[in-house]
């Protein structure tokens, strides 16, 4: 198991935060060997489909370069002229096949972590000057996984190598027995099999190298747990700081519910467990919302204020329930209640016009329409 520079075992996974900052150095998984097959089988299908272009081409160039006339050998300038000429023509001739060698390697490097540039990764770092290190980085596991992936890869080759050659001795051995252009040609495809082969031979490797670079990337960057704490508490802030900040926003929003209960239209109660305090103003409202609701402590204070300011008290438990479970402050009415609502508040309002506003009602309503699906107990589950 990793350990800390203080001892302390890395057991936990790394955080997006430990990720992104060892990407921003540089610092992620990379598989040279899966680039390396890459590049390989690229060339070998390269070969394949540019081969005869390249060599068609460069026996061009060479025959221009070879062909001189007798005028142009007391030309000073000729030579020059014939070496850039060939030059540039080989270039031509190859560039399809150097462009798809770029894009392998590209594709390579980015295939298992995706693009990624750092500045961090270009500067100097003196630790890796330090012999200790490097004798430590040797012997460690990803030193001998570099050890490991350099051994399979001399007897995978060796052994492909080997096979390649016993099953094209007799070509091989026969090719002196052809005319010179079709040895050449047979030969280059000889070579090109041999080549494709030992490519693919390499696949092996890369499909060991991968999860073993995945693996280690990943072992590197755990942290341990005093680790994980300090970054969250860099991040969050300190549990005690987060806790104050919710019982201040708490506070707040407890005043702010408080301020609305004297503009409320009525406050439905339980009578001592819940309170529910509604508004419904029928201009620019398309429901009645709820202003308030509370339970126990919270319930007697609305009950209070209500008191305090001339708020109707309408004790309904089943629709002192059915609002506060199923609603947050400033939320409509649900459609279910509706009906019961609208017989409270109608009732209400023809108390407050009868008696001119200055009578507090503190009456019972138990034969209200409440659905089956919004009749709860004390504890918020629904009755059955």
């Amino acid at each position: 198991m990793a350990e800390s520079s203080d001892g302390q075992e890395k057991t936990e996974e790394p955080t997006p935060k430990r990720l992104n900052e060892a990407r921003e150095k540089g610092q992620v998984a990379r598989s040279r060997e899966l680039t390396t097959t890459i590049m390989l089988l690229s060339s070998s299908l390269g070969l394949l489909a540019f081969g005869p272009m390249i060599v068609s081409g460069l026996g061009t160039v060479m025959l221009n370069s070879f062909d001189i006339k007798r005028a142009h050998v007391f030309d000073t300038k000729y030579m020059l002229e014939t070496f850039l000429d060939s030059v540039s023509h080989a270039l031509v001739t190859i560039a399809p096949f150097l462009v798809l060698l770029v894009v392998a390697a590209i594709t390579g490097s980015i295939l298992m972590s995706g693009w990624n540039f750092s500045v961090k990764a270009l500067a100097v770092k003196f630790s890796k000057l330090n012999p200790l290190s490097g004798i430590k980085r040797i012997f460690g596991p990803q030193g001998l996984m570099e050890l490991g992936k350099a051994l399979a890869k001399f007897f995978v080759i060796s052994a492909v190598g080997i096979v390649v050659l016993y099953a094209s001795t007799d070509p091989v051995m026969g090719l002196g027995l052809e005319p010179v252009k079709q040895a050449i040609a047979h030969s280059g495809e000889l070579l090109f099999w041999g080549f494709a082969a030992v490519s693919l031979a390499m696949i092996v490797v890369a499909a060991a190298d991968v999860p073993f670079q995945l693996w280690n990337h990943k072992r590197q960057l755990k942290m341990t747990k005093q680790e994980v704490k300090k970054e969250s508490k860099d991040t969050d802030g300190s549990p005690e700081l987060k806790g104050r900040i919710r019982r201040t926003q708490m506070e707040m929003a407890m005043r702010r519910m408080m301020e609305a209960v004297p503009e409320a239209d009525v406050v439905i109660t339980n009578p001592t467990h819940f309170s529910v305090a509604i508004k419904y103003d029928q201009d620019n409202m398309r429901a009645p919302i709820v202003v308030a609701k509370g339970a126990d402590l919270v319930a007697f204070e609305i009950r209070k204020i209500a008191q305090g300011n001339d708020v109707p008290l309408m004790s309904s438990p089943a629709l002192a329930r059915a609002i506060f479970f199923t609603t947050e402050i400033d939320d409509e009415v649900p459609e279910g209640l509706y009906l019961a609502v609208a017989r409270v508040l109608a009732y209400v309002f023809h108390l407050r016009q009868q008696f001119d506003g200055t009578h507090q009602a503190q009456t019972e309503m138990n034969d209200l329409p409440i659905p089956e699906d919004m009749q709860f107990d004390a504890k918020g589950k629904q009755e059955k």
